[in-house]
């Protein structure tokens, strides 16, 4: 079910919609397991923060090629508050989306979900709007504390705020830094790090993210 998207001018008003959609995260899980299709998100920003670039492509998760994508470019919708970060990026991410000709089965944003100081990062938010199963890969924390897995791919150990397990610190290539894994909407975290590193049989990150991140970066230094 699709959420209507509301934009803040506010810091305040940011802070309500945070307030009334983060009781609609499902994270009850698990989500598709045997994807066909799979989307990455990822924004590129000009050097002066002034304009961006935001590109959705989708993968067929068995051959990792691309059998779709979308891009779109203007200027960041919200100034820039830590924790706020997605008010900045969605209005564009949605935009691309909307000209997809495929439906993706699962979204991977290149960033957070539950992991995030409110608990309703880009890849929570995204999924709530969307209604699609959604999750993020960032390759840099938020938050949390963690401990270094061991060095072998798909060691992992959790990632902690306080008390709570917010996301998995996942090693996906042997010796390389990790990524850091957390479910967005209506998808479980042992899922999450599986496809993971289904989509990272070469490279430190998701094939998914590595498309995305090109086409933005392309279409940016274009416009």
């Amino acid at each position: 079910m699709k959420i209507e998207a509301h934009w803040p001018t506010t810091v305040a008003e940011a802070l309500a919609i945070q307030d009334r959609l983060r009781p609609l995260v499902d994270l009850t899980g698990p989500g598709p397991t045997e994807p066909e299709t799979i989307a990455g998100l990822d924004v590129a920003y000009a050097d002066d923060d002034s304009r961006l670039a935001a590109a959705v492509v989708v993968l067929d998760a068995r051959t990792l090629t691309v059998i779709d994508s979308a891009v779109t470019t203007g200027r960041p919708a919200f100034d820039y508050v830590p924790g706020l970060f997605a008010f900045r990026e969605l209005p564009a991410l949605l935009a691309a989306l909307d000209q997809l000709r495929v439906v993706p089965e699962l979204l991977v944003c290149d960033g957070h979900g539950l992991a995030h100081p409110r608990r309703l990062g880009l890849a929570c938010h995204l999924g709530v709007l969307t209604g699609l199963p959604t999750m993020g890969v960032g390759k840099t924390p938020l938050i949390g504390t963690w401990e270094p897995p061991a060095g072998h791919r798909g060691a992992w150990s959790p990632l902690r705020d306080g008390d709570e397990t917010v996301g998995r610190v996942l090693r996906t290539r042997e010796g390389v830094k990790p990524v850091f894994v957390s479910v967005g909407h209506r998808m479980g975290l042992d899922n999450a790090c599986a496809r993971t590193l289904a989509l990272t049989p070469r490279y430190r990150l998701p094939e998914t993210t590595r498309q995305a991140d090109r086409m933005c970066r392309a279409a940016l230094a274009k416009s």
